[in-house]
């Protein structure tokens, strides 16, 4: 396969099982972010690596964010959560170590942020792992982001849930590229996509 033909088969799954990646080659994979676009170098990705027993006490965190999010929240979801974090072969905690007052705008650190994450989530799967983002709810709480080292005005921008890819990974249908590109000529452009899907 060729390079691009190895990123065109990327895909996110949740389906994962051991190994993860070790440190060394954990440390390759984070330098990944490295590469990415950002403005002002100012770097504001942040990474922190939770392994084996911290899995557990991680998850104990977002539940008690969750029930601090929505004292209603169903028994369910919290137990699909705990299992979740607890169970995934490794979790890294996405921060953003943002800087409000500087001149480069708050939105831009954020895309840099993100920009990253995905370098490293195609670093993953070029050296055989497979690797979901996920955020929800407890993404946006301030306590539990603090208490992963992310104080205000620092933020969480979810979670990397890493390992290599099971027997029931599957990659998701692509849509086609055609609906999301059109040839600019002086006027307002649309968008196939958008025709299909007014949201």
């Amino acid at each position: 396969m060729t390079s691009l033909d190895l990123l065109l088969s990327r895909f996110s799954t949740d389906a994962l099982v051991q190994p993860a990646p070790d440190a060394a080659q954990l440390e390759r994979i984070l330098s990944a972010a490295m590469c990415a676009p950002d403005h002002g170098r100012l770097r504001p990705w942040r990474y922190v690596v939770i392994r084996d027993d911290a899995r557990a006490r991680v998850a104990e965190l977002v539940v008690a964010s969750m029930k601090r999010l929505d004292p209603d929240v169903a028994e369910a979801k919290i137990e699909k959560r705990r299992g979740r974090f607890s169970t995934m072969p490794l979790v890294i905690a996405l921060g953003m170590h943002l800087r409000p007052d500087h001149k480069i705008p708050l939105i831009e650190q954020e895309m840099a942020v993100a920009a990253a994450a995905m370098n490293v989530l195609n670093a993953l799967h070029l050296t055989g792992f497979g690797a979901v983002w996920v955020s929800g709810d407890v993404t946006y709480d301030p306590q539990l982001a603090a208490e992963l080292g992310f104080e205000a005005p620092h933020r969480l921008a979810g979670f990397l849930f890493v390992g290599t890819p099971g027997p029931d990974a599957r990659p998701a249908r692509r849509a086609s590229v055609e609906g999301y590109v059109a040839q600019w000529e002086g006027i307002g452009t649309r968008f196939a996509a958008d025709e299909k899907d007014p949201r």
